[in-house]
């Protein structure tokens, strides 16, 4: 156990901790220490004073000044500060939202239920100490990288902002529940992003459910991981690296990079003026939706999607990278091209316009696969 993971779970158990001198007072309810979290203070006693030092010098009030990627009034900042477990002291930094993350909270906030941004991912494991083991590695995760450390502001605000805490203890569910079927399915059923939602205000917007699978001889660890702050490659290096420390390989991994330098890009390197003279040129002149036979309403929960998938014969899969080669453009251009005019038949018009989910870490920055 780190000296993160101990204070977090010292702070879930409500025991309060100052410096007098060199020494370390501990005040705690009565049962909240046991054994094994005595021997852990004694061990970090050294790290811990320090953290708890490092804690009391942190400014008392965030101002204006402090903030260099966004312009917050003082009163926003005591708001916003006043939303966070531990106060300012707990604050560890204020920004914008990334252009990617404002959309997705605009849908979010659009949604009445369910979530279509929740990801969810089953593990299993041998028995519930492999499986405690393991969330006290992911903790540790939650420890390293600041954008799993990180909420969302908005109310009363000229504009959304995401603000990191210097410690999120991760959430972890102990269900009672024996499934009469499949336990998997059970989970992922009673956990479904169609009918579930979760606050994105208080860190770390990750939820763990554990559950014993009886008839499966293994107990089930489900968690939800909100697009705000991870998508499916950020999960799996969150997984991967909750193993390596595990492993006791947590002196190998690489530093952890701040989000921060990532939204810095995204905001500074082309103005929003910019941005809006661009999709101005681009689509300017579109003068009706593209509404296939006519429909427009096309929010919902999901449940009534269905989708198909049909691989193309090789022969024509090699005829249209070849032709893609000869025009000096990519497959997938041909392929938005014919789409395209799929969508024309179908809407009865000339101009239509779709969007398409990239992979957008090319133009992220210097490592931007592990911010």
């Amino acid at each position: 156990m780190n000296v993160e993971t101990l204070l977090n779970r010292l702070q879930e158990r409500g025991v309060r901790l100052h410096a007098e001198a060199d020494e370390l007072v501990v005040r705690a309810p009565r049962g909240a220490i046991d054994a094994e979290l005595a021997a852990q203070l004694r061990e970090h006693k050294a790290a811990v004073l320090a953290a708890v030092r490092a804690a009391a010098a942190q400014p008392a009030r965030i101002t204006p000044a402090m903030l260099t990627l966004v312009t917050l009034t003082e009163a926003e900042i005591d708001a916003i500060v006043a939303g966070v477990d531990g106060g300012a002291a707990n604050v560890q930094d204020i920004y914008p939202l990334a252009p990617l993350q404002e959309g997705i909270l605009f849908h979010h906030l659009l949604a009445r239920q369910g979530d279509a941004y929740l990801q969810s991912n089953l593990l299993g494991f041998r028995d519930r100490a492999r499986l405690e083991r393991f969330v006290a590695a992911l903790q540790q995760v939650v420890d390293r990288h600041d954008i799993l450390r990180t909420g969302f502001a908005w109310q009363g605000l000229a504009q959304p902002v995401q603000v990191v805490r210097r410690r999120a203890a991760l959430p972890v569910e102990w269900l009672d529940a024996e499934p009469a079927g499949d336990a998997a399915v059970w989970l992922q059923e009673r956990y479904h992003p169609r009918r579930l939602r979760i606050g994105i205000d208080a860190p770390p917007l990750l939820r763990c459910q554990a559950l014993h699978d009886a008839a499966g001889g293994r107990w089930l660890l489900h968690i939800l991981a909100h697009h705000l702050v991870s998508d499916h490659a950020t999960l799996e290096r969150v997984l991967a690296e909750a193993r390596a420390i595990e492993r006791g390989e947590a002196a190998q991994l690489p530093a952890p990079v701040p989000f921060r330098n990532f939204v810095a890009q995204a905001r500074l390197g082309v103005s929003e003026a910019e941005h809006e003279a661009f999709f101005r040129r681009m689509l300017g002149d579109v003068e009706a939706p593209t509404a296939p036979f006519g429909r427009l309403a096309a929010h919902g929960d999901g449940a009534g999607l269905a989708e198909v998938q049909r691989l193309l014969p090789p022969e024509l899969a090699q005829a249209l990278r070849q032709q893609a080669r000869r025009l000096g453009v990519g497959a997938a251009g041909l392929l938005h091209l014919a789409w395209a005019r799929v969508l024309a038949r179908l809407a009865g018009q000339r101009t239509v316009v779709f969007g398409t989910v990239l992979f957008g870490r090319m133009h992220g920055g210097a490592e931007a696969d592990r911010a």
